[in-house]
């Protein structure tokens, strides 16, 4: 057995609607298995989806305050009044500040952009930049990706005498800001028809707004915003993404062109994966390290060269990001683990002094990953007495609403359901971490604990080919709310397996369904290579890539996870090197199991376990998954008794011999007539003085002679006489067979023609028909 990681929750579409769907849309089976997993039930509804339009943009003056806004930013442009736009540090606040600098700039505005260090004014509005606005002459702010929680700053500048207009999508809370004009996709009396815009969406909104058409020169910048910050890629998210994506592959963005070159990536390839692992990171570490100001700069700058040496330094603060990430992430795990505080629901709350701020959103996104717990990493200023970090969360636990519970001991915080930021005072932490746990036990179940993969498309192999996988981009851009499909393949065979890299920490499979073969990569899955039996059959899910080489496309299954529910039998015979099966076994879930004390004499300075016998393993009620076999019992029913112990998931089966008794045989009827004619004409023989000379004599070995000289005298033929054979007289005729050491050398040679050196499959069988018994229900066993 091969247990998965997580719970799989496989989608299995209506087979006639996916007929439908390939039949009238001309699309392979795997797009449309796709579709209908995703709950479009129609031909229209899908046609619509994969042939996304301009119609999918709505009008922005459906935005609350739109009118109002457009009227307020015109006045100060005609009045020549000096304009903030005040940004956030990430990606989207980057990008949103951008789309609005190129707007009003657009428009003749007097306008300069503001961005908050991270770790001077923490997240939203700064009364520290309000007020260094407000002695640059500004007297109208407009906020994007932040303001809806900054009460206190917006409140401070609005007494100073400046208008502040918010735009803004993260979760309000119960109040909002006395601002002057709040755009919102979210808020409750909204009119908008879509409430999953990201910050640079709400921008982008502002623009189309202010200029009078859809500023799509702005695709670009809203597809790496909307991507960045994992908001839904449904709706016209999923069309600024789609539009950004093909204006950056075919761009003049010399912005774009310095990202691309830094990441290593052709202009033609870029996709949603590009933006989200290599230009995301990339605009984010900047904010997370120190000023943002520079990613502004980048997307607002005309000259190439400063574009590339921008460019070049946010890479070197992505790599120092990611040193300072693992560390943290390293101290966190080892005192999470130290303190075992991830059991049943809970929530893992921890911080420590000098963690860096900037990275603790990704620290916690790690913990997460590692224990599927809602995350919460926080870095200590003793000399402020203050506590500030990142929270993640899993469904089931809306982190934003859970955090705003303890608003009393929590005055500064904001965020989704998914993830969120807070500031609190050193010595509420304890009190924080407590009532969290607290309400995870009412908000959480044991059930929603265990992570679960939802698999959109079981596959037969023969569906896969490269153009079935090149025709799977139809329904990119993915993303939160349409992830990429996961595929599962059931029940194929591994034809061939093996570790690769320098670390052999990979494995690479050929599966084999039918006559079809299929390449599959797992990396960082080289354990794979030793918990897959031969025959065993397995499920995969992953990703389905095309592998180019050499000019040559082929499809691979990129493996995420794997089962198997088959018991499995593992063949060490034969390798009598320790050290060349023991590191492929699971110690911790082994028993090691021998017959014979000699065997356990032999392993137990190689073995760093203890080795038991089948009846101390029964009377001290030893369990585990898998048992590994040492040696081979004298008779059969030892060996089953050790499978009726229990139902074994792995068997690892070595049967180590010191000596074969299979190969040195039974003697022959006609020895043994020459050997009785033998000591029948000599009435007495010296058996311990001159058995050199009979083995020399005969040609048999010393054990052949001994071992007919003890059946003689099992069967009452000889008696010992002070190491001398003598005949008896009045000898009765006996079968062989009857003595029990000929009983016992039969039924050793039969063991090991069964187990020893029996093909593979003949020894899968043989254990196969022994665990069919066991499984049958005991009234049922009568019939067998």
């Amino acid at each position: 057995m091969i247990q998965s990681q997580k719970k799989w929750s496989i989608s299995r579409p209506d087979e006639q609607l996916v007929s439908r769907l390939e039949q009238e849309l001309s699309i392979p089976s795997v797009c449309a298995k796709v579709l209908v997993s995703r709950g479009f039930e129609s031909v229209e509804d899908a046609k619509e989806f994969l042939y996304i339009t301009e119609e999918q943009i709505h009008n922005p003056f459906l935005l609350n305050g739109m009118d109002v806004l457009v009227d307020r930013v015109h006045q100060a442009i005609d009045a020549g009044e000096r304009i903030m736009i005040y940004g956030d540090y990430d990606a989207d606040g980057i990008t949103s500040t951008s789309i609005m600098m190129k707007t009003l700039e657009s428009l003749g505005a007097n306008v300069l952009f503001k961005i908050p260090n991270r770790f001077i004014d923490g997240y939203g509005p700064s009364e520290r930049l309000f007020q260094e606005a407000f002695d640059e002459g500004v007297t109208l702010i407009i906020t994007v990706d932040n303001g809806i929680s900054g009460h206190a700053a917006i409140q401070f500048a609005k007494d100073l005498g400046m208008d502040v207009i918010v735009t803004d999508h993260h979760e309000p809370g119960e109040t909002l800001p006395e601002a002057d004009i709040i755009i919102h996709p979210g808020l409750p009396d909204t009119t908008y028809p879509f409430p999953h815009l990201a910050g640079v969406g709400v921008a982008f909104k502002v623009a189309h707004a202010l200029i009078g058409e859809i500023p799509k020169e702005y695709y670009y910048l809203a597809a790496i915003g909307t991507i960045a910050d994992l908001v839904s890629l449904t709706g016209e998210n999923r069309y600024f993404v789609q539009q950004g994506i093909k204006q950056m592959q075919r761009t003049n963005s010399i912005a774009i062109e310095a990202l691309a070159n830094i990441s290593g990536v052709e202009l033609s390839a870029i996709n949603e994966e590009t933006v989200g692992f290599m230009f995301g990171p990339r605009i984010n570490a900047i904010g997370r390290l120190g000023e943002a100001a520079p990613g502004v700069e980048l997307f607002l700058t005309e000259e190439p060269n400063y574009a590339l040496s921008i460019a070049n330094m946010l890479n070197e603060k992505n790599k120092e990001r990611q040193a300072i990430v693992k560390q943290i992430t390293d101290e966190a795990i080892e005192m999470i683990e130290q303190t075992a505080t991830v059991q049943g629901p809970s929530v893992i709350v921890v911080g420590k002094k000098d963690w860096n701020p900037g990275v603790l959103g990704i620290v916690a996104s790690k913990l997460v990953e590692k224990y599927y717990r809602p995350a919460i990493v926080l870095g200590f200023d003793e000399e402020k007495q203050i506590a500030k970090g990142s929270a993640r969360s899993i469904e089931g636990f809306h982190m934003y609403k859970e955090i705003a519970k303890n608003n009393d001991i929590v005055p500064h915080f904001g965020g989704h359901p998914m993830a969120a930021g807070m500031t609190l005072p050193l010595e509420h932490v304890e009190t924080f971490r407590n009532r969290l746990n607290e309400q995870a036990k009412i908000a959480l179940t044991e059930e929603q604990l265990v992570p679960i993969i939802s698999i959109d498309v079981p596959l037969e192999m023969d569906e896969i080919s490269t153009e079935s996988i090149e025709s799977l981009q139809q329904l990119a851009p993915f993303g939160m709310d349409f992830a990429k499909p996961v595929y599962c393949i059931e029940n194929v065979e591994v034809s061939a397996v093996r570790k690769i890299g320098s670390a052999q920490n990979h494995v690479k499979m050929e599966l084999k369904q039918g006559a079809t073969l299929l390449d599959a990569i797992g990396f960082g899955k080289g354990e794979l290579a030793d918990e897959i039996a031969p025959a065993t059959k397995l499920s995969f899910i992953g990703d389905l890539q095309i592998n180019e080489w050499n000019g040559r496309k082929k499809p691979q299954l990129m493996i995420q996870d794997a089962k198997t529910n088959e018991w499995q039998l593992f063949d060490i015979r034969g390798i009598r090197q320790v050290n060349r099966w023991l590191p492929m076994i699971p110690v911790e879930q082994t028993v090691f199991v021998a017959f014979h004390e000699q065997t356990i004499a032999h392993f137990r300075s190689i073995i760093p376990k203890d080795i038991w016998q089948v009846a101390e393993l029964m009377e001290q009620q030893v369990h585990a998954d898998f048992v590994t076999i040492l040696d081979l019992p004298s008779d059969e029913k030892e060996l089953i008794q050790l499978l009726d112990y229990q139902q074994w998931q792995r068997v690892y089966a070595h049967f180590y011999a010191d000596e074969s008794t299979y190969f040195e045989g039974l003697p022959t009827r006609d020895q043994f007539k020459w050997y009785f004619s033998f000591l029948a004409k000599r009435k007495t023989f010296a058996l311990k003085q001159h058995i050199h000379e009979l083995s020399k004599h005969t040609g048999w070995s010393q054990k052949t002679i001994n071992f007919m000289s003890k059946v003689f005298f099992e069967l009452n033929f000889v008696r010992i006489e002070g190491g001398s054979l003598v005949m008896n007289d009045d000898l009765a005729k006996q079968d062989l067979s009857k003595a029990p050491t000929y009983q016992q050398r039969a039924n050793e040679i039969e063991l090991e023609q069964k187990l020893l050196y029996a093909p593979y499959i003949e020894l899968k069988q043989w254990f196969e028909e022994r665990r069919a018994v066991q499984t049958v229900p005991e009234e049922e066993q009568k019939w067998i």
